[in-house]
């Protein structure tokens, strides 16, 4: 299986910075914004956009995972590491490293539903435009048409050596 890089870790930083400049004038008015990663590749790229977003603004960002069966999302509970009601009222970003089918994302925004929040964004570093859920991101890094063959594998194992891969 061969694998061909799409992004590199400068364009993935490049990317970043587009993502949380956009981020910070979408919510320059926030006192507080909850940053919530989606365990694995989402969570380490949430956890770099956190960093990102604290260089650039004074807004208090709070950083929680969120955990799910991601091949099975309706068979086991929706876990976040904060408590929910802490995001009553608040502007709630969902971060996650690729927007494949929507299933993740869609699972995932299940458990904001009966929250009263403010707002909730969804960003993702790359979309493949292969969407089974009516989930949309609305802060991206790439927008890349794949086929359906075709798997992104994005690699965050290294700090500062993050790069993004076709599979």
């Amino acid at each position: 299986m061969s694998k061909v890089k799409i992004l590199s870790t400068q364009q993935i930083q490049q990317k970043i910075n587009r993502i949380a400049f956009e981020i910070f004038e979408n919510n320059f008015n926030e006192k507080e914004i909850i940053v919530v990663g989606i365990e694995g590749n989402g969570y380490k790229f949430a956890t770099i956009l956190v960093k990102k977003l604290t260089e650039i603004s004074k807004i208090k960002f709070t950083l929680a995972k969120l955990t799910l069966n991601k091949q099975n999302p309706w068979k086991d509970d929706v876990e976040l590491s904060l408590d929910l009601k802490k995001a009553n009222n608040k502007i709630i970003i969902l971060v996650d490293d690729v927007l494949n089918s929507g299933k993740t994302l869609m699972y995932a925004v299940k458990l904001f539903l009966n929250q009263p929040l403010k707002k909730l964004n969804t960003v993702v570093l790359v979309d493949r435009s292969h969407t089974n859920f009516p989930v949309k991101a609305d802060f991206v890094g790439l927008r890349l048409s794949t086929t359906l063959q075709n798997h992104i594998e994005a690699d965050f194992s290294k700090t500062g050596k993050e790069e993004v891969y076709l599979v």
